[in-house]
């Protein structure tokens, strides 16, 4: 006989202060033990077109500097480059930088954890210069 499988949902509301990576881990993993499942799949999407998802090492501060300056470069702030700037001369690069992202992610959950590796952290990467609300939705299937 198979164990019942469970569903569980939900949403994260993330205040970012600034443009760059915000580490979500703590918040996700306070969520998903809430939902005192064993095993399963836990899925994050970002409701935004203007933020994203990214897992990525969480040890070195360098890492995150040196990827928001990365997509500084190849997204630049530049009001000729675009059509679009309703919002200002941020929102276009916004939207290139989440095009070029994840606004998903899929994390299995092992023995009640989730199975990141040892320096892998959850990070919503926030590509407007202002502080935002950002709402993340979540579902777990598992047991």
């Amino acid at each position: 006989m198979f164990p019942a499988m469970r569903q569980a949902t939900g949403t994260l509301t993330i205040e970012t202060q600034r443009q760059g990576l915000a580490e979500i881990t703590r918040e996700v993993e306070r969520w998903v033990a809430a939902q005192d499942m064993t095993a399963g799949l836990l899925t994050l999407f970002c409701r935004h077109t203007s933020a994203s998802l990214l897992i990525q090492e969480n040890a070195a501060p360098e890492v995150r500097s040196d990827l928001e300056a990365y997509f500084a470069r190849i997204a630049p702030e530049d009001p000729a480059a675009y059509a679009h700037d309703d919002e200002g001369p941020d929102d276009m690069p916004a939207h290139l930088r989440t095009a070029l992202t994840l606004v998903q992610l899929s994390i299995p959950l092992i023995d009640r954890r989730l199975a990141l590796g040892t320096w892998q952290g959850i990070y919503l990467f926030e590509h407007r210069r202002r502080p935002h609300r950002r709402s993340l939705a979540l579902h777990l299937i598992g047991e």
